[in-house]
């Protein structure tokens, strides 16, 4: 293996994937942004109290897996640092790049799964939430694994084989109910490929491996997710959260939006992106353009063969059938949302799928050109291409993103700079935090003030009584005492 060209491409590709997911991790993004400082003190609560939990329901709930992780690194490394907040996104980010070279190489081959590989570590779209505290970067990667491994079970007649994967595939997958709301659509996805393979199976040796293979990995997952699902109907009101709120359903013209928010999401690939600076570059396409043009192409290639697939009774409709139903599928929870379309984030299970589609595209754009061109000039090419990928998204990400204002303003950098502040005051000093920001309320006080309890960690109250910092509304400022160093939060 190690002396094989397909694993020392691979090994450049995570070196690439890392670099862009640790590298500056201590200063870019700038600042910490509320969600992610709420994370941060409900990590540093479970660690203070023993109580992990999960779900934890405070700022309209969160599935708690990501949150239990990043508790781990805050013991760990002792800082309240956004940084250690963000390290574990960063891990997960790079792990789902190996992730779906597997899963390419296995539906496809190596080539798609190399190129797949390289454009997801190269991504943009993917490389932003894999350095940010948002526990949606778990919901990607924990389907291309699991599916990894389910689609080895079915594919395999060795009885150990079968079991073990189907067994790694439930658990890897129950664990990522835990992870993000969008995530609840994917069983739609599992429900194809057993049928499939069931379908497939046309003797009885194979049906064996099917039904076993799926029984495993439905005991599996039903161990993995029974904890969140009993909480879950323990606590009926918090399996939607805000989800309704922010529903076409309770919009007066729900077939409407509906419309609207699909050639939204449709466009989003490669006319108009996210307008969030936290998600994005705001209003550029979530692929770059190049990109955008082979995804585009891998419609086209993936169409094509299911058509003929179709006709001529393959079975190599499957790779690409699944391809689009995973974009179908994921899109769901997406396009019923009435808020901050396009959004990137609420799409993020479409990142996977769409990066293979780009990477069937370029195979097959290699394969034409293969015929027309010479080989050496070709291979020149591709590497001239690859390589400009890899410069362009260093200076989109790293120059004309993280040193833009509005990603300073969009990570709430000044709340960031007021923490630190108050960490430089002595014990002695009354500190009161004027919150002036709207936002949902946190035991009493609006969400924006969790930036400042995260940095200089006052979440608890008797940490706020021994550091003498204290959190109070605008029509309470009148009773700050006079001696008080006041900051506000706006």
């Amino acid at each position: 293996m190690f002396k094989s060209k397909t694993f020392w491409l691979l090994v450049v590709i995570l070196i690439i994937a890392t670099f862009f997911r640790f590298y500056q991790i201590k200063t870019i993004p700038p600042g910490l942004y509320p969600d992610e400082a709420m994370n941060g003190n409900n990590a540093l609560e479970a660690l203070h109290t023993g109580q992990f939990k999960v779900f934890y329901p405070e700022n309209n709930g969160r599935e708690g897996l990501l949150i239990n992780v990043q508790a781990l690194f805050l013991k760990i490394f002792g800082a309240n640092e956004p940084w250690v907040l963000r390290l574990p996104s960063a891990i997960f980010g790079v792990l789902t790049v190996l992730g779906l070279y597997l899963l390419a190489a296995e539906l496809f081959s190596k080539n798609i799964g190399l190129l797949s590989a390289f454009l997801l570590a190269a991504s943009f779209w993917h490389i932003n939430f894999s350095r940010i505290g948002f526990r949606a970067i778990l919901a990607p990667l924990l389907l291309t694994w699991a599916l990894y491994f389910l689609l080895k079970a079915f594919r395999n007649a060795r009885p150990k084989s079968y079991i073990l994967n189907s067994i790694f595939s439930g658990i890897i997958y129950g664990l990522g109910f835990y992870t993000y709301i969008a995530y609840r659509v994917t069983p739609l996805l599992i429900l194809f490929i057993a049928v499939y393979f069931w379908k497939r199976s046309g003797d009885k040796e194979r049906r064996k491996v099917v039904l076993l293979s799926t029984s495993c990995f439905l005991l599996s997952t039903f161990l993995i997710a029974l904890p969140i699902g009993i909480y879950f109907l323990r606590n009926p009101a918090d399996f939607l959260g805000r989800t309704s709120q922010i529903s076409i359903f309770s919009s007066a013209t729900p077939l409407r939006d509906l419309g609207l928010n699909i050639l939204k999401t449709a466009g989003m690939f490669n006319v108009r992106g996210d307008y969030n600076w936290r998600h994005n570059y705001a209003g550029q396409p979530e692929l770059f353009w190049p990109v955008g043009l082979l995804f585009l192409f891998g419609i086209v290639v993936g169409l094509k063969k299911i058509l003929r697939a179709k006709e001529s009774g393959d079975s190599n409709r499957f790779p690409p059938l699944l391809i689009f139903l995973w974009m179908i599928f994921a899109a769901i929870p997406v396009v019923i949302s009435n808020e901050g379309m396009p959004h990137a984030l609420r799409s993020i299970l479409l990142i996977p799928p769409a990066i293979m589609l780009a990477g069937i595209g370029g195979r097959a754009a290699y394969e034409t050109l293969k015929n027309r061109v010479k080989s050496f000039l070709l291979r020149t090419a591709a590497i001239i291409f690859l390589t400009l990928l890899v410069f362009e998204t260093y200076s989109a990400y790293f120059f004309s993103w993280a040193k833009n204002p509005n990603t300073r303003d969009a990570f709430s950098a000044d709340y960031v700079e007021i923490g630190r502040a108050i960490l430089n005051l002595p014990a002695s000093t009354p500190k009161y935090v004027v919150v002036e920001a709207p936002g949902v309320l946190v035991r009493g006080i609006p969400m924006p003030a969790q930036t400042v309890m995260f940095i200089t960690d006052t979440f608890l109250p008797q940490n706020q009584i021994a550091k003498n910092v204290h959190y109070v509304l605008p029509d309470q400022e009148k009773s700050v005492p006079a001696d008080a160093i006041k900051f506000y939060l706006k």
